[in-house]
């Protein structure tokens, strides 16, 4: 059986405060603990009204303290915003407060706008091309240090904590692959390279300190209710943050709505539907069906949903049925 987890932007609805949404993630992150799910991550985001896990180290604790034994992490953190020992330090923190709960996946996308990439990387003198030598630079800090190391990353040195390689494109999943490292998909908005990046994982794959074997994460954009008209009903939440993110509009959650007729045109649908192929909406049965083909067609080894709904109580009874899924 695949493991299933959740990703989560803490998205801010309309007319409700980044506070609201980090009470209404560690709600989630304890109701999903209980239904079986194995990790809750939160991904960095910056200069996006509407998305609150800008400051993705500290929403992590935050979500780490208020739960027992699910494991909290980043999905992801992009390096290239940081030093790469600085994130060792987080990190290194987060794994001796939490032991044995906490990942770190990283990716090397901005997280944001070009405008403000730069200003959140002045004086880094760090870009995209870095990325490979940064995450050496992050493994060895979080790594045992070897005699005469000069820098050292306290806490974080020794303790391991797992790193993941995201991505959207080939490029991760080659790099992921060299180093023996776990990967993940982001499959959730940008499925079109999904089963070339797979392949190119699994057939270069080198066994490493970290890892024996290959392993896989695929993200699935998902929306579970009760029947297949309620989740569509509930998925135009979905549909219309994907056409305000395509538009450079703020991102909050909005009220689902009967239909998106006269919200998009033709051309808008097609790239959110494109964006969305891999989205598992529906009654029990029918995402059921859709992610067992998943499974099936992409070898997965986990499933990180997706599942931004408006209101609190639709959203964890999606939890719930996904779960039921997949269990």
């Amino acid at each position: 059986m695949a493991r299933f987890s959740v990703l989560d932007l803490a998205l801010v609805t309309e007319g409700s405060t980044p506070a609201d949404a980090y009470r209404r993630a560690v709600d989630v992150a304890r109701h999903v603990e209980r239904w079986g799910y194995t990790r809750y991550w939160l991904a960095e985001h910056h200069n996006m009204a509407g998305v609150a896990s800008a400051a993705t180290s500290v929403l992590i604790g935050h979500v780490a303290g208020g739960t027992s034994s699910i494991r909290v992490g980043s999905g992801g953190i992009m390096l290239p915003n940081h030093s790469s020992l600085v994130i060792a330090e987080q990190f290194g923190t987060l794994e001796t407060l939490y032991p044995g709960r906490i990942d770190l996946g990283v990716g090397r996308a901005p997280g944001s706008d070009h405008a403000t990439a730069r200003a959140i990387r002045r004086g880094l003198g760090s870009t995209e091309d870095a990325f490979p030598q940064q995450v050496r630079e992050l493994l060895a800090y979080l790594g045992p240090a070897p005699p005469g190391q000069l820098v050292r990353a306290f806490p974080g040195e020794g303790t391991e904590v797992p790193v993941w390689l995201l991505g959207s494109s080939t490029y991760s999943a080659q790099l992921a692959a060299s180093l023996g490292l776990r990967f993940a998909f982001a499959s959730h908005f940008a499925p079109e390279l999904l089963f070339d990046a797979l392949e190119i994982y699994r057939a270069e794959f080198r066994p490493s300190r970290w890892l024996d074997a290959p392993y896989a994460m695929v993200g699935v954009p998902a929306v579970a209710a009760e029947t297949d008209a309620e989740a569509e009903r509930l998925a135009t939440t979905l549909y219309q943050r994907a056409l305000a993110l395509m538009r450079g509009k703020p991102l909050h959650s909005r009220p689902p709505v009967a239909s998106m007729d006269g919200l998009w045109d033709d051309a808008e649908r097609a790239m959110v539907e494109r964006r969305l192929s891999v989205a598992a909406i529906g009654g029990p049965e029918t995402v059921r069906r859709r992610l067992r083909a998943l499974l099936e067609r992409t070898g997965a080894d986990e499933l990180i949903f997706t599942c931004d709904l408006y209101h609190h109580a639709d959203r964890l009874r999606s939890f719930e049925l996904l779960a039921g899924a997949m269990l």
